[in-house]
């Protein structure tokens, strides 16, 4: 089944306010991989909850994602600009859509992350040098969204932590939408 990552993110991309943020966003979801909509989150359901199994699993727990941070960002002790706030929930949209690479191998590959960052930074060479700084941050904030776990016993790949407020903030989110014992309702 073809699926379109603009019309299933209709309202996720709705939060998102700078054009240039929303058309990078459009672009790489345009060249998402169909089995990001029909797989679970976690094949095992060792590291989601239970919402973010079975069908549909893996884009139940970004839409989760997405939705934890659009509730923190309203908070006014959080102090993104707009163009953070808008990177940033790019950027939880995007964070797993490669979860399985490239290929649908029909597990997670630990690189997940890297592969995403990479597909981002690849929509960019057909846009503007105005793009750069967005397509930078955005990309950065995928590759380091899985936080303190860097490395896999079957990987030799070690990813890149988070260091900026952004990064951070992502990587929490994603670490909330994950949680066994939290559960979000009709994503």
């Amino acid at each position: 089944m073809e699926y379109s990552g603009k019309e299933l993110f209709a309202i996720e991309l709705g939060l998102i306010k700078s054009d240039i943020v929303k058309e990078i966003t459009e672009k790489v979801l345009a060249e998402v991989p169909n089995y990001f909509f029909e797989v679970p989150a976690s094949s095992t359901g060792k590291y989601h909850p239970q919402y973010a199994l079975g069908l549909g699993g893996l884009y139940r727990h970004v839409r989760a994602a997405v939705r934890i941070a659009s509730h923190l960002l309203r908070l006014e002790q959080v102090t993104f600009t707009q163009d953070e706030k808008d990177m940033i929930i790019a950027s939880l949209i995007l964070h797993d859509c490669w979860k399985q690479g490239n290929d649908t191998s029909g597990s997670t590959i630990h690189e997940h992350p890297l592969v995403a960052a990479d597909k981002v930074k690849e929509v960019n060479l057909f846009m503007s040098d105005e793009y750069d700084e967005y397509v930078e941050k955005i990309a950065n904030n995928i590759a380091s969204h899985m936080g303190q776990w860097t490395t896999n016993r079957f990987s030799v790949v070690v990813l890149p932590k988070p260091v900026t407020e952004m990064e951070k903030f992502v990587h929490a989110c994603d670490y909330m939408a994950s949680r066994k014992d939290i559960e979000v309702l009709n994503v």
